[in-house]
């Protein structure tokens, strides 16, 4: 006999503005909505106290969803290759398969936190039950009402904006050399574990690193950190003068910075 299905509204956390703007937005609009956030075990600590924060003002739980098996054990199947733009098996094995095993075979409109001022996809999950929703951009809200509703709210921005741009695991390949730069500084002891992740000695002669040729170790010399951060102010400038008198944290969307070369978009379902 077949199980009976049912219609669910469920909104997936990143730990990032967007989508805890709207969760904020959407509270009282649809009271059933379910809240969800996949957690790889490798997040940042401000994430987790973002989290309780969004928790609190909700007044419902987030459902912590975990893969069946850890990052580490993703990684032997892979092979020891860590995750990269082109190959991003992170965000396959420990965000996409977690949601869709929550959703399970129930009709459910995934509530997604992309803006009407960005020119980008979402995740669009290939099971025909699971609806994508895009209130913000029905409504029209940008990136200067995400930060209203945050204050407004009481919320805030995660505590990791004052040094990184987008939520995520403290190791995601995504993160500018400054945000590296940020994360040794902030923890030094996960930019530790990251580093011990990379291999730069191999039989082949090949490097795995998190961020393309350049590794942790190297990153983390203090001329090359102060090399990093004096290029990342120039860029810093040349974002605030294309758009004078807006707060700094308002200037960036969460594409790579062009400082460092990267051309492919983050994965949305770590990154709103």
């Amino acid at each position: 006999m077949t199980q009976a299905t049912r219609t669910r509204h469920i909104l997936s956390l990143s730990g990032g503005k967007d989508s805890a703007a709207l969760a904020i937005y959407m509270r009282d609009r649809v009271p059933e909505m379910e809240y969800a956030f996949c957690d790889t075990g490798k997040e940042l600590p401000e994430t987790y106290e973002y989290l309780n924060k969004i928790e609190a003002f909700l007044g419902k739980p987030v459902e912590r969803l975990n893969s069946e098996f850890s990052f580490d054990h993703w990684l032997k199947v892979y092979s020891d290759f860590l995750p990269s733009p082109k190959m991003r098996w992170c965000t396959k094995s420990l965000k996409i398969k977690p949601f869709e095993k929550f959703c399970g075979e129930d009709t459910v409109y995934s509530y997604i936190g992309l803006r009407a001022d960005e020119n980008r996809d979402g995740y669009i999950s290939h099971k025909p039950n699971i609806v994508p929703m895009y209130p913000f951009r029905e409504d029209g809200i940008t990136k200067p009402d995400v930060f209203r509703i945050l204050e407004e709210s009481g919320i805030g921005i995660p505590e990791y904006y004052s040094w990184r741009t987008r939520s995520g695991c403290y190791f995601c390949f995504f993160q500018r050399k400054a945000e590296w730069v940020g994360l040794q500084q902030n923890h030094p002891d996960l930019y530790e574990k990251a580093a011990e992740y990379e291999k730069t000695e191999t039989p082949t002669g090949g490097r795995y690193t998190w961020n393309g040729a350049e590794s942790l170790d190297e990153m983390a010399e203090p001329r090359r950190q102060n090399a990093i951060l004096a290029q990342y102010q120039k860029y810093l400038k040349r974002v605030a003068d294309k758009t004078p008198n807006r707060p700094l944290i308002q200037l960036f969307d969460s594409a790579q910075g062009e400082e460092d070369g990267w051309i492919e978009p983050p994965c949305v379902i770590c990154d709103l």
